[in-house]
């Protein structure tokens, strides 16, 4: 038997990555474009494509339809493109509306990492989606694969009135840094990292593998930032360990390139697919953050500054819809509530011409799958706003509409159990008629398998895709997870022991917020509320009665390689 046929999956992608740098390998994708799909490799299809932010496609039937807990794919493929920051001009949007509805059969989602994607891409068609991308300043480059993903910061840098710091510029000159180098092209598995300077951490630095947060240093009033490190979701969840550090300004991109060179040189995060994120250190290598401090400080050539108390933030809701003001007198923006992340292209075109029309062309996409407009005069708000809600477009939603997120699912995705996309709009639907007058705001994620791109971990209901025997037939079923949080109060959510068919799910959360509306205490927010009731508790408010738990199983195959935004 040769070597090649006896390699476990992690030593063939190794290999491969160590034969060839997709990224000075652009002429082989054109030549698969003139010369079609079935001249593509195996190892571009199923490797290097993502590099380039390209992904095969699944065929609808997700997990179940394949081997291995991988589904088949078809002859098309999804197309992530980066958007640092989430920072976008209304050009750009155009630019991709036009390649959605030429391309993408008219679909584009935004993703929990500030991305667009768009999907039903034939291979004839990329080397056009690229250049077109590439002509108006964006690009797929990196926002697949075994690099640096997308640099999340906070959407609103620069104009929200309460930041600390407009934080964005670490977050493109990180990006310049990392993305495209041949340094970093093969990092042992993704790598994602956050750098905000608001106060509410809303690009979650507590689930990347970097997370740089801006804070005042009380003796001296420098603005500077703490990092933590290690974070991340997936079937192992782990939030970020805060390191003794207080980063100054320049110091921000030699810390980022010395934690890169960590992850990039641990051998022992190459041995199993499975475990080759900078989490596994900890989770699995015994690493603490003291062995973690002295590393980085060996590749910095300098010990940093002691870390200063920080104020990490409260229950805030982090989505950014309505009409806020900005730190600019007399400016607001406008956070539009894109329900799942999925624009038509109709829809963004409208969109981009509000934002040439009110605002500046400037447009910013969150981790929560929507849309803001900034730098709109206070005086013309009320009419964009109405012009907005004309277009089915909210800007005045529900907590349902705009709390809840969905992964891509198996609509598209070969590793999902569930389908998403379509059961997301269905459940808020349901639950904003079962309970039109609920005021309270509540974060529902729906991930359609085990592997958490819709960052069911983190949510106050995060509902877990599975699949079940209902009448001797496979159904998609979800299992419930409560409590989650990020901030001063960070913790997983709770698997709780409750699964049920996925039509039954609007029943169960009505349930659910019913006894916290009836029972909560003055003030309480629904975390709280979960954090005083038992798992057994908390199953006999989804149920409606006492029912006994049941257990999570775990991934049914190999985790997620580029299909989490």
């Amino acid at each position: 038997m040769s070597e090649t046929l006896m390699e476990t999956k992690a030593q063939r992608i190794e290999r491969l990555k160590r034969e060839l740098n997709p990224w000075e390998h652009f002429q082989e994708i054109l030549r698969f474009a003139r010369d079609g799909y079935e001249t593509i490799p195996p190892e571009w299809l199923n490797t290097y494509f993502r590099w380039w932010g390209v992904y095969t496609q699944g065929d609808g039937a997700g997990a179940v339809g394949g081997k291995g807990g991988e589904g088949k794919a078809v002859p098309y493929f999804m197309v992530r493109i980066r958007i640092p920051n989430g920072l976008l001009l209304s050009h750009q949007l155009r630019t991709i509306a036009d390649l959605a509805e030429r391309y993408a059969r008219g679909i584009a989602d935004l993703t929990v990492r500030q991305n667009v994607q768009l999907h039903w891409v034939r291979i004839e068609d990329l080397p056009e989606v690229f250049q077109s991308l590439w002509r108006c300043g964006i690009t797929t480059m990196g926002a697949c694969g075994d690099d640096t993903r997308n640099i999340t910061g906070c959407p609103l840098a620069g104009v929200d009135a309460d930041e600390i710091v407009d934080a964005s510029p670490l977050v493109h000159a990180a990006t310049r840094m990392l993305n495209g180098n041949p340094e970093f092209y093969n990092l042992p598995r993704k790598y994602k990292i956050s750098i905000t300077g608001c106060r509410v951490w809303c690009s979650y630095p507590e689930i990347n593998d970097i997370g740089l947060t801006a804070l005042a240093h009380a003796e001296t009033g420098e603005i500077g930032f703490s990092v933590r490190v290690g974070g991340g979701l997936s079937t192992e969840p782990h939030l970020g360990v805060r390191l003794n550090a207080f980063i100054h300004w320049n110091q921000v991109l030699p810390v980022v390139r010395a934690i890169s060179e960590i992850f990039r040189d641990s051998d022992m995060l190459r041995q199993s697919r499975e475990k080759a994120r900078l989490k596994f250190l900890f989770l699995t290598h015994g690493w603490t953050t003291e062995r973690f401090q002295a590393e980085l400080e060996r590749h910095l050539g300098f010990q940093p500054d002691p870390a200063v108390p920080e104020d990490p933030p409260e229950d805030v809701y982090r989505d950014h819809v309505g009409i806020h003001p900005q730190k600019q007198a007399g400016y607001v923006y406008a956070g539009v509530a894109v329900l799942r992340g999925r624009m038509a292209p109709d829809e963004m075109r409208l969109i981009a011409g509000l934002a040439d029309r009110y605002g500046t062309s400037e447009l910013r996409t969150t981790n929560m799958q929507n849309l803001l407009i900034p730098h709109v005069r206070r005086e013309g708000s009320g009419v964009l706003a109405g012009e907005l809600e004309a277009a089915g477009l909210r800007i005045n939603a529900s907590p349902f509409w705009r709390g809840t997120i969905a992964c891509t699912g198996t609509e598209f995705c070969k590793l999902a159990l569930t389908e998403t996309k379509g059961f997301a709009r269905w459940l808020v639907e349901e639950l904003e008629a079962r309970l039109p007058g609920f005021d309270q705001h509540v974060k529902i994620h729906i991930t359609g398998c085990p592997n958490s791109c819709g960052q069911h971990w983190i949510a106050d209901i995060g509902i877990e895709g599975k699949k079940i025997k209902l009448d001797g037939k496979l159904v998609d079923a979800y299992y419930f997870c409560v409590g989650g949080a990020v901030g001063k109060y960070q913790g997983k959510a709770r698997p709780i022991g409750y699964r049920i068919p996925a039509m039954e799910v609007p029943g169960a959360i009505e349930r659910l917020l019913g006894v916290y509306l009836a029972e909560r205490r003055q003030g309480e927010n629904f975390r709280q509320f979960c954090a005083r009731h038992t798992d057994d508790e908390l199953r006999e408010f989804l149920a409606g009665e006492p029912v006994e738990g049941v257990t999570r199983d775990s991934s049914p195959g190999r985790p997620p390689h580029g299909v989490e935004g």
